[in-house]
């Protein structure tokens, strides 16, 4: 039988984050400039705390570590998840009160040769709230290196950067070397590769403390893919099993997870085939096998937890990590 694993989210305080978090989940966030809930995290920078259960008080590492036959039938292959022994997800929830900089993310060879041997970051975005007329930057309208390295140092930033327009829902798959920011007015869920490793290439000259916050060129230039392919296609996926008035849309299937989005009104039973699920509910209430769940709660259904039955009124967006 498998378990509900709950977790107390880390909060990281950014120069451009908010106060929306408590405002809308509730939380009890350390500042007016909270931009990341670390919701389902066993990354050292932030580490989650097991809240509640046989658990209760360890941190999702040392679960990983000790119980891998939590996360999947096959316990020798647990540790190839994500080609490592890390927890291979992380899931976060992102208040953009200002801008973030303009940055890029490095791939799994890139970050092995030149950080330690540490993960590269994939990455993907459901948009839960943000202003009317809100944007974001995917891509780059550079058509080769040397063109791309001219607009960078001559700082041609409105050139160079791609530019569009966002909704509440909208949902964006950032692969490694697409150059991207989150724009203010904006709140996302992201599921992301359990990685820290961010190259800033612009930050809109901000001052943090008197000083500007230092920028990646190199390594940014390094891995920016040229040109951008703006038409990129990404699988989806398949949807979860469901009986019942649960409506589960997946959202996207690569090679380092699958996530999907359920919305529920009523009563349904649900059935997978997938290790662990993270799950976070992003709005509503209700339970699962009678036991409550609701709005900015962040949970993993546990390996042999692959039925169960969902009530209420209640929206989340699930993962789960895909070896490679």
């Amino acid at each position: 039988m498998g378990m509900i694993i709950r977790l107390k989210p880390v909060f990281k305080r950014m120069v451009w984050g908010g106060s929306r978090m408590r405002e809308e989940f509730g939380y009890e966030i350390p500042g007016d400039d909270t931009g990341e809930c670390w919701a389902i995290s066993a990354h050292e920078h932030g580490d989650c705390i097991i809240d509640g259960g046989v658990f209760d008080g360890r941190t999702l590492s040392w679960l990983w570590e000790h119980h891998k036959e939590l996360f999947t039938e096959n316990t020798e292959g647990a540790a190839d998840l994500n080609g490592s022994s890390r927890f291979p997800l992380l899931t976060k929830i992102i208040d953009a009160r200002q801008d973030l900089s303009i940055q890029v993310h490095p791939d799994d060879a890139y970050a092995y040769e030149h950080e330690n041997g540490a993960k590269g970051k994939t990455e993907c975005w459901y948009v839960l709230d943000c202003d009317p007329d809100a944007t974001i930057v995917i891509g780059h309208n550079a058509h080769s290196k040397d063109e791309l390295k001219a607009m960078v140092g001559e700082g041609r930033w409105k050139d160079l950067i791609r530019e569009i327009p966002i909704h509440k829902g909208d949902f964006f798959q950032i692969f490694p070397g697409t150059m991207h920011a989150i724009k203010g007015g904006t709140m996302i869920l992201e599921t992301q590769q359990n990685s820290d490793i961010t190259y800033r290439v612009y930050d809109y000259g901000r001052l943090v403390n008197g000083a500007a916050r230092e920028l990646h060129l190199k390594q940014a230039l390094d891995v920016i893919k040229v040109p951008f392919e703006s038409d990129a296609a990404f699988d989806t996926g398949e949807a979860l099993f469901t009986e019942g008035g649960a409506l589960c849309t997946p959202l996207v299937s690569c090679n380092r997870y699958q996530v999907w989005r359920i919305e529920n009104n009523g009563k349904a039973r649900m059935e997978h085939n997938e290790p662990y699920l993270l799950c976070s509910v992003i709005s509503g209430q209700g339970s699962i096998d009678g036991e409550a769940v609701g709005k900015g709660d962040h949970f993993i259904l546990a390996d042999g937890y692959r039925a169960f039955t969902l009530e209420g009124r209640i929206e989340m967006i699930c993962s789960t990590g895909r070896k490679v």
